[in-house]
């Protein structure tokens, strides 16, 4: 018996997204993942869509992963951008709040 297109279709396993974690370098699921994305105007920011226009980072929802994805300036390097106090401030906090829904 052959198998038509259709068949063939029906078959196939659909393709998930991975990316990896700039602080831990594990490769997971996009989804499982939260996007930075550098901004046109040098600016990082959440991206909790995964959709917004600019270069984008990946890092774990997990707090370890955020405190070593924000020292230093391993974040600024992979954006090609710095980030302000202010800037980076927001992130942490956004990072604490996760720890806090984790708990």
């Amino acid at each position: 018996m052959t198998r038509t297109n259709t068949d063939r279709r029906h078959l196939r396993v659909k393709h998930l997204p991975q990316r990896t974690c700039l602080a831990c370098r594990q490769v997971k699921a996009k989804q499982e993942l939260v996007r930075l994305v550098r901004l046109a105007d040098g600016s990082v920011e959440v991206d909790p869509s995964g959709k917004k226009s600019g270069r984008g980072a990946y890092l774990c929802g997990v707090p370890e992963c955020w405190e070593t994805g924000l020292r230093g300036d391993r974040l600024e390097r992979v954006l090609h951008t710095g980030l302000t106090q202010v800037n980076r401030e927001q992130l942490v906090n956004y990072g604490k709040s996760i720890q806090q829904g984790v708990s």
